[in-house]
C-alpha cells in the first residue's frame, strides 16, 4: 500500500508540474487583442454548458460530448492559448460539477484532470505549430486538405495524451497494467476526438461566411433547447421505468402471496410451539442463578414471602434464614482467574446442596453470597447446629482443576418472627448478622437488635461524615512526643477528633474504622494534614532557634491505593510553608505489607521530597524483616501494648528490649507509645529510647493548650529528678481515658 501510494505522488509531481507550466505559457501569451464577443460566448458555453450537451451513442458506454470539439474549435479560432485555457477551466467546472452530483471525487484526481486537459491542448498546439503553423491561419486556408490532416493531428494528439494519462494514473490505483487499463477504459474514446475534431472543422468552415457572434447565438439557443429536451426525455424514461418496475413488484408480490398463504399455518404452529418453550426458559432464568442452576435471589425473596405469610397464620411454623459470604473469595479470583473462581463458585453450590433437605430452600445471590431457608426449626439449636455442619463441610478443601483450595464462609443468621412486615427485612437482619460474624472473625453470628442499631448508627455515621469536613467538624489534636534524654519537648503527633453537632465527642474508635471502610480517610487526612502543617508553622515561628519541632501525622493503608498520594502530600507542604524534613508520616505494619512493592516505591518518592517516614504500632503487625530494611523509614514506634506491660515482668519487655536493639541495628529513632509511669520512662532511657509520649507527659490536648505547651518546652524534665509519688499516681488516674487514634 504504501509503495503504491509513492508511486501516485510521483507520477502527480511530474504531470502536476508540466500542466502548470502549460497554463502559465497560456497566460502570458494570451492575446488580448482576440478578446471579442464571439470568444465570450464560446468561452461560456465551452466552460458550463458543454458537459451536458452529451449524447450516448447506441449500445455502448460512448458519450459524445461538445467539449472536446469546442477545445479544438478554440485552438482553430484563437488559437493555442486560448484552448489551453478553456480545456483547464472547462476540466474544473466538470470535474467540480461531478462532486456536486454526488460523485466522489478527490481533490487531487480534479487537479489531476485540470493538468491533463492543459498538457493535451498545449502539446496539441506544439504539434499543430510544428507542422502545419498557426492553428487559425490554416482553419481559413482555401485548402481543405491542410485543415483535414491538422484536424486529424488534433484529435489523435488529444486522445493519446488524455487516454495515456489517465491509464497510467489508473493502472497505478488499481495495480492493472497500462495496456489493460488503456484497452477497458480508454480505447473507445478514439470515436469522441475523432468526431469533436471533424466537428470542429465543418463548423470553422462555416464560420468563414457569417457572423461569428450570430453564430454563438444560434448555438446556444439550440443548446438550450437540447438540453430541455434531454431533460423532457430523461423524465419520460425514468418514470417508464418507475411504472415497469410497479408491475414487475406487483406481479412478484401476488406470486409470493399464495406461497406465504400456504407458510402461514405451519408458522403460526411452530411460533406457538417456540413461545411455549421460551416461556418456560424465561422463566426458569428469571428465577435461576446462570453458573450454578441454583433459585437467584427473586425465587429466594418470593419462597421467603410464602414462608413469613404461613408462620403469620401458624405461629408453630417457624423458619430461618442463613446469608452466606465466603471469605477470601476476592483474593481467589484474582490470583487465580476468574475462571477458576466461578468453579470454586460451582463447587460451593454442590456442597451446599448436599445439605439441604428438601423442603429448605438454597439460592445464590451472586458474587460470592448464597442463601438457605430453613423451614420447620425446632429452636435456635437446629439452626446453629447447620451453621456448624457448614463450617465442618468447609474445612475440607475443594478440588479444582488439580489445585486444593481452602475456603470458608461467614454466615448471618436471622429468625422469622410476625413482627417482620416484608420478606426482605428478614433477609437484611441476616445480611447485618454475616457481616457482624465478618468484622468479629467468627464462623457465624445470630442477629439481635443490638446489630441493627449498630449498623443503622455505622450508616448514620458515614453519612454525617461525608458532611463533617464541609461543616469543620473536625478538630486536630496534639500529643507532645518526649525527647528522653533531655526531657523536652520534640514534636507532635497529630490526631483527629470529630465533635458532632448533636452526639458530641465521638470516639474515633468509632468513626476511624467506618471512615477506613468508605474510603474517606483519605480526604480527612489531607484535611489534617494541612490543618496540622498550617499550625506548627506558627509553634516553629515561636520556639527558639535550634532544632525545629517535628509534625507526626497518621496514614492510612487506603492512601497506598492511590497514585496521586507523593503529589498530594507535597501540595500541602508547599501550601503551608512547612519544612518537608519536620513532618514525619506514620504508617502501620499491615499498610506497607499488603504489597511491599508498590509501598517501597511510593515511600521512596516521599523520601525524595524530605519527608521521614515511621512503621507505627511496630511489632503488633506481621512485618518481614527481609522487607524491613527495604523500606526507607526513620523511625520505629513501639506500641502501647508493649509499654505498658513492662512492669509486670513479662516477656513484653524483651520485646521492646528486641525492638529497641533493631532500631539502633537499621539506624533508626525509636518512639515509645503510652508512657504512664516513671517506672516505664526509667525503664526506657535505661534501654536507650530515644523518644516517647504519653499520659505521664500529657494526653492529647486541643490547638490552646498545644500553644502553652510550646511556650514550656522543659516543663518535663524535673519528672525524674523529683518522683513525685504523687505525681505517679495521678498520671494513672489518666490510663482509664486512653483516647485510640
Amino acid at each position: 500500500m504504501e509503495n503504491k501510494e509513492r508511486k501516485i505522488k510521483l507520477y502527480l509531481s511530474v504531470v502536476f508540474p508540466l500542466g502548470l507550466g502549460a497554463l502559465i505559457w497560456a497566460f502570458y501569451r494570451f492575446p488580448i487583442d482576440k478578446i471579442n464577443a464571439g470568444l465570450i460566448a464560446l468561452s461560456i458555453v465551452t466552460v458550463f454548458f458543454s458537459s451536458y450537451l452529451r449524447i450516448q451513442l447506441p449500445r455502448t458506454k460512448i458519450h459524445l460530448t461538445v467539449s472536446d470539439a469546442l477545445i479544438i474549435l478554440s485552438l482553430l479560432i484563437y488559437g493555442g492559448e486560448v484552448a489551453v485555457l478553456l480545456a483547464a477551466f472547462e476540466s474544473c467546472f466538470t470535474s467540480l460539477n461531478f462532486r456536486r452530483q454526488g460523485i466522489s471525487i478527490k481533490t487531487r484526481t480534479v487537479l489531476l484532470n485540470i493538468a491533463v486537459a492543459a498538457l493535451a491542448a498545449w502539446l496539441t498546439t506544439a504539434l499543430v505549430r510544428t507542422g502545419f503553423g498557426a492553428a487559425e491561419t490554416v482553419a481559413y486556408m482555401e485548402s481543405d486538405t491542410s485543415l483535414v490532416a491538422m484536424v486529424i493531428v488534433m484529435a489523435l494528439t488529444q486522445f493519446v495524451v488524455n487516454s495515456v494519462c489517465v491509464a497510467i494514473y489508473v493502472s497505478l490505483k488499481s495495480e492493472k497494467t497500462i495496456w489493460q487499463v488503456w484497452n477497458e477504459y480508454c480505447f473507445n474514446a478514439l470515436v469522441m476526438y475523432f468526431t469533436g475534431a471533424i466537428l470542429a472543422g465543418v463548423v470553422v468552415k462555416a464560420l468563414y461566411p457569417i457572423n461569428i457572434f450570430l453564430f454563438a447565438v444560434v448555438i446556444g439557443f439550440f443548446a438550450i433547447v437540447y438540453m430541455t429536451y434531454r431533460r423532457y426525455v430523461d423524465d419520460i424514461r425514468e418514470t417508464a421505468a418507475k411504472a415497469e418496475q410497479s408491475e414487475r413488484e406487483r406481479a412478484e408480490q401476488a406470486e409470493k402471496h399464495i406461497e406465504e398463504l400456504q407458510r402461514h399455518i405451519a408458522e403460526q404452529d411452530r411460533i406457538g410451539e417456540a413461545l411455549r418453550e421460551s416461556k418456560e426458559r424465561f422463566r426458569h432464568a428469571a428465577f435461576h442463578d446462570s453458573l450454578t442452576d441454583l433459585p437467584n435471589r427473586n425465587s429466594f425473596i418470593e419462597m421467603l414471602k410464602f414462608a413469613l405469610e404461613k408462620h403469620k397464620q401458624n405461629p408453630d411454623f417457624n423458619f430461618a434464614v442463613l446469608f452466606l459470604d465466603l471469605n477470601r473469595f476476592k483474593t481467589v479470583n484474582e490470583s487465580l482467574g476468574h475462571s477458576i473462581g466461578n468453579n470454586l463458585i460451582q463447587c460451593v453450590g454442590k456442597r451446599l446442596r448436599e445439605l439441604i433437605r428438601d423442603d429448605d430452600l438454597l439460592a445464590r445471590f451472586g458474587g460470592d453470597e448464597f442463601g438457605v431457608i430453613l423451614n420447620n426449626v425446632k429452636d435456635t439449636d437446629d439452626v446453629v447446629s447447620f451453621a456448624q455442619l457448614i463450617n465442618y463441610k468447609f474445612s475440607y478443601p475443594f478440588s479444582i482443576n488439580g489445585r486444593e483450595i481452602f475456603i470458608n464462609t461467614s454466615i448471618g443468621i436471622s429468625f422469622g418472627s410476625a413482627a417482620y412486615d416484608e420478606a426482605e427485612e428478614v433477609l437484611r437482619d441476616a445480611d447485618i448478622a454475616m457481616y457482624y460474624a465478618k468484622d468479629h472473625k467468627k464462623n457465624y453470628e445470630i442477629f439481635n437488635q443490638t446489630m441493627h442499631t449498630r449498623a443503622v448508627t455505622l450508616m448514620q455515621i458515614e453519612t454525617d461524615l461525608r458532611y463533617a469536613t464541609e461543616r469543620r467538624e473536625f478538630y486536630a489534636f496534639y500529643q507532645p512526643i518526649i525527647a528522653l534524654d533531655t526531657m523536652e519537648l520534640n514534636g507532635f503527633e497529630t490526631l483527629i477528633r470529630w465533635k458532632h453537632p448533636q452526639r458530641g465527642m465521638i470516639p474515633p474508635s468509632e468513626f476511624i474504622p467506618v471512615a477506613e471502610e468508605t474510603g474517606l480517610i483519605v480526604p480527612i487526612t489531607y484535611w489534617i494534614l494541612e490543618e496540622s502543617c498550617r499550625e506548627m508553622m506558627r509553634f516553629q515561628r515561636r520556639t527558639p532557634a535550634g532544632k525545629p519541632l517535628f509534625l507526626s501525622v497518621n496514614l492510612s493503608s487506603k492512601h497506598f491505593a492511590h497514585n496521586d498520594l507523593v503529589e498530594r502530600i507535597q501540595e500541602i507542604t508547599i501550601k503551608t510553608g512547612i519544612a518537608p524534613q519536620t513532618v514525619k508520616l506514620e504508617i502501620t505494619e499491615s499498610a506497607v505489607m499488603d504489597n511491599p512493592e508498590k509501598a517501597i516505591a511510593m515511600l521512596n518518592r516521599l523520601k525524595q521530597i524530605g519527608l521521614q517516614i515511621s512503621i507505627d504500632d511496630f511489632g503488633t503487625g506481621y512485618s518481614s524483616l527481609s522487607y524491613l530494611h527495604r523500606f526507607p523509614i526513620d523511625t520505629l514506634k513501639v506500641d502501647r501494648s508493649f509499654v505498658s506491660t513492662m512492669e509486670d515482668g513479662s516477656e513484653n519487655g524483651e520485646i521492646v528490649r528486641t525492638i529497641i536493639a533493631l532500631a539502633k541495628t537499621l539506624n533508626l529513632d525509636v518512639v515509645a507509645e503510652g508512657i504512664e509511669t516513671i517506672h516505664q520512662l526509667h525503664q526506657l532511657r535505661i534501654l536507650g529510647c530515644e523518644y516517647g509520649q504519653g499520659y505521664l507527659f500529657s494526653r492529647p490536648v486541643p490547638l490552646d493548650e498545644a500553644e502553652k505547651i510550646c511556650e514550656d518546652r522543659g516543663r518535663w524534665q524535673n519528672v525524674i529528678p523529683n518522683n513525685n509519688p504523687a505525681s505517679v499516681a495521678q498520671n494513672r488516674e489518666f490510663t482509664h481515658l486512653r483516647i485510640a487514634k
